[in-house]
């Protein structure tokens, strides 16, 4: 039983994952669980940007598996705000937080110096006086404490206009972090399993519901003997039985969405819980990731490419100037940026109210967008590297663009 809670505020915190892209939260509310004066448990709440969330949600970060969470309630996340995470830290781990912390204030302080060393690449040695024991601790700190993989998400949600949309995960009925604790018995822990359970079904019935109901009750008996190998067994499932299932819920514009994809020759991969796939686009200046979303209650269609780095805090002045620059004359489109998180992405979109939307109309926007990210593509690079200004950026590439089109008109028709 949790007899009291610490708590303390943090702007920003960067965790490395298998997936080598950075993870940046921001306001983030570092929480130790206390039980008879003892740190039972340290949990991280904190915001994203929508991108990001799909990096997180695409790749399974902070074990936010998708059979291991509760169907989306009321409607999909919206791409024009945050979205809220919250994770606890795994059981095995805590001693290593609590070797230099005590209070939230000591945790928060010491996850932002490991931030702050592995942003640098920090390294201790011994010539500054450090043992070899200081070396190999800090060194298991930052790849454990800031590794996507020790955190298991709890919830995620968005605040909207009309309300909180959202769903929980399996960890947050039965939480990995207190499994081992003397109060966790076996009943508490099957009453969680069951609570998941029913929820889970209540979206997820397919032919493997049996098979996974015997593994759930079958698992409450060994629960604390290899823990995370019983659950991937227990929720493991067909591949085929998954997809049949989100083809069934898909609807009209996200059809028609997947219909284009599939017949222009995309490899793209449907995000869990929601109306959007995801994209990886191969320009003539780069690599980055798009993706389309299905907006059916607006009757909507947006396209994104997504810049593939984020610009530095102290760049964004700079880089807004160019993406201002950049937005004045073009027609179908435009470039955006957070100013919170650094986020980079251009946008394309059609509202189909009354009307249906065509793959001739995907093709359009999604062709138009991938033109302009990888035409703007340099000059967004150049800023970042500070190697030219906003206006030097925007005249190389207009200059190149007019040399380009005078090449095109002198070319003798074939």
């Amino acid at each position: 039983m949790v007899t009291g809670t610490d708590f303390y505020e943090l702007n920003h915190l960067e965790f490395e994952s298998s997936s080598l892209f950075a993870t940046i939260a921001h306001t983030l509310t570092v929480a130790l669980a206390q039980q008879s004066d003892q740190v039972i448990e340290c949990c991280l709440t904190f915001e994203v940007s929508p991108g990001l969330y799909h990096h997180i949600d695409a790749n399974a970060l902070f074990n936010l598996k998708p059979e291991f969470r509760t169907p989306l309630i009321n409607g999909d996340f919206l791409p024009d705000r945050p979205i809220q995470l919250e994770v606890t830290l795994h059981r095995d781990l805590l001693p290593l937080l609590l070797e230099h912390a005590k209070t939230a204030e000591e945790a928060a302080a010491y996850l932002l110096t490991l931030s702050q060393q592995k942003a640098e690449q920090v390294q201790p040695n011994a010539s500054e006086g450090n043992s070899a024991e200081t070396i190999q601790n800090t060194e298991a700190a930052l790849n454990l404490l800031l590794n996507t993989e020790s955190w298991f998400c709890l919830s995620v949600k968005q605040i909207q206009e009309t309300g909180e949309t959202g769903y929980t995960t399996f960890w947050n009925y039965v939480n990995p972090a207190t499994l081992n604790q003397p109060g966790a018995s076996s009943e508490q822990i099957a009453e969680g399993i069951t609570n998941f359970f029913k929820d889970w079904t209540a979206a997820n019935l397919t032919a493997a519901t049996q098979d996974i109901t015997e593994e759930l009750f079958k698992g409450v008996t060994t629960l604390f003997d290899g823990f995370d190998t019983w659950l991937d067994n227990a929720f493991s499932k067909d591949e085929d039985d998954s997809e049949e299932d989100t083809d069934d819920d898909d609807e009209s514009i996200l059809e028609t969405v997947i219909d284009f994809f599939t017949e222009d020759d995309w490899t793209f991969t449907k995000l869990q819980g929601q109306s959007t796939l995801q994209v990886a686009c191969q320009g003539e200046n780069g690599r980055w990731n798009c993706y389309a979303q299905a907006r059916e209650d607006q009757e909507q269609f947006v396209f994104y490419s997504i810049y593939p780095d984020i610009a530095p805090e102290d760049k964004r002045l700079t880089m807004a100037e160019f993406l201002t620059r950049a937005n004045y004359g073009l027609i179908i489109g435009n470039f955006e940026m957070d100013f919170d998180d650094g986020e980079i992405r251009y946008k394309t979109s059609i509202d189909v109210e009354g009307d249906l939307l065509t793959t001739d109309l995907i093709k359009q926007l999604v062709y138009a967008n991938i033109m302009m990210m990888d035409h703007y593509l340099p000059g967004i690079q150049a800023v970042m590297d500070s190697r030219l200004s906003a206006a030097e950026a925007i005249s190389q590439i207009e200059s190149q663009t007019a040399i380009a089109t005078t090449n095109t008109q002198d070319d003798p028709e074939p």
